[in-house]
């Protein structure tokens, strides 16, 4: 197989959101025991916009983005600068650090687009990049597929307490070991857990002694249980110019169909992103850039209401999960549940395959995550909650029938 057939075929997108239809079941069907399980058809592989409703006003500023024509679809290749104006005082005030909206700040095709060019704009070929595990799949992926050299850190994240479970003296080690780059999801994906203060400033100073640069993915910082505090990498660390932060509208805002993310960090790593946006993008879709005017402008008590929503769906997948066994830890923020599955007689991809096919429920499998959590399935529980919570109770029906 040629290297570049090897680099594709390891960005295997079997298991991402809207992909298993392509899969085959005729295969999977021998191995099936009992009835089909009846119910509502509910896919955990990704948040359902139809459950909760957009931002307010969103669609709104959408129309008014077309309605100005030229001047909205072609933005600079970093986005519209009066909405990177807006924006920039939104994350300023949110994260506690200053972000320059003419050099800082670029708008994206989504936080997935950000992430890609961030690890394009930081890695090259050879170079060594600490990555956690469990944590988002593409981290590993893009990294593979330019050629770096991944350096696993673990993330100890079952029964901790209120830290995220990251062990710094591996990071160290990491480091040590001349890793150039830093990846990692806060909240974490796919476990909901959010790194400690200590956590942060600990990862800060290592980075500053290190020389390293941070690529920190935020996508649901905003979506916070309980009172969870949040401690913002860019607001504690020695060297700013060496983070880039990611954040978007998406799950916690309903807005995923617009496709908008945002990058904001060090201005030459910014350019950096801008240029090759420039040549795979051109830009985020400028009559979908409008709609970044509702975000952080949601009316009052409209977030609050939304992290009610989602917290009484976790409660009640948790009780549902720990009850059956499966041992889960309670999310402090986003909206994935990762529980541990117990030993199966069959494989556990398998299982999940068998999930779809048998009782109407999409999941995504541990081994997206990391090699280590092949046992645990990744739930995205933006969901109806009715619907979810019957979802539930057929994995558990599942998990009895083939334990």
């Amino acid at each position: 197989m040629s290297s570049i057939e090897e680099k594709f075929k390891a960005l295997a997108t079997d298991n991402a959101p809207g992909q298993e239809t392509r899969q085959k079941t005729d295969d999977i069907e021998r191995l099936m025991r009992g009835d089909v399980l009846e119910g509502t058809p509910v896919d955990f592989s990704h948040g359902d916009v139809d459950a909760h409703e957009p931002t307010p006003g969103s669609f709104e500023e959408f129309k008014a983005g077309v309605e100005m024509g030229g001047a909205q679809a072609y933005t600079e290749y970093r986005g519209a600068l009066s909405i990177r104006d807006q924006l920039a005082q939104h994350l300023h005030d949110f994260t506690g650090a200053p972000v320059a909206a003419d050099e800082e700040l670029i708008i994206t095709t989504g936080t997935q687009g950000a992430l890609f060019l961030a690890i394009a704009s930081t890695v090259a070929a050879g170079d060594k990049v600490a990555i956690v595990q469990p944590d988002y799949f593409a981290n590993r992926k893009l990294v593979q597929f330019f050629d770096g050299e991944i350096v696993p850190v673990q993330l100890q994240y079952m029964n901790i307490g209120q830290s995220a479970g990251l062990d710094l003296a591996q990071l160290r080690g990491a480091f040590e070991d001349g890793a150039k780059v830093f990846i990692f999801s806060n909240p974490n994906n796919p476990t909901g857990v959010v790194y400690s203060e200590e956590e942060v400033r600990g990862i800060a100073d290592l980075a500053a002694e290190f020389g390293a640069v941070v690529i920190a993915d935020q996508l649901y910082s905003r979506l916070r249980y309980d009172g969870t505090t949040y401690t913002h990498l860019r607001a504690v660390t020695k060297q700013p110019d060496n983070v880039i932060s990611i954040m978007g509208p998406s799950k916690t805002e309903s807005l995923s169909g617009y496709r908008l993310g945002v990058a904001f960090g060090g201005a030459h790593l910014i350019e950096r992103m801008e240029k090759l946006q420039a040549i795979v993008s051109l830009r985020a879709a400028g009559y979908n850039q409008s709609v970044m005017r509702t975000w952080f402008k949601e009316p009052d008590g409209w977030m609050d209401a939304r992290v009610k929503q989602h917290q009484a769906i976790r409660d009640d997948l948790i009780e549902i999960f720990q009850s059956a066994g499966l041992e889960t830890r309670v999310p402090q923020a986003g909206s994935y549940l990762f529980p541990h599955l117990p030993p199966l007689s069959i494989d556990y991809h398998d299982f999940v395959r068998l999930l779809r096919v048998q009782a109407n429920v999409i999941v995504t499998p541990g081994t997206e995550f990391s090699p280590h959590t092949a046992a645990s399935i990744r739930l995205n529980f933006s969901q109806d909650h009715k619907a979810s919570v019957a979802a539930a109770h057929r994995i558990v029906e599942m998990v009895k029938t083939y334990s």
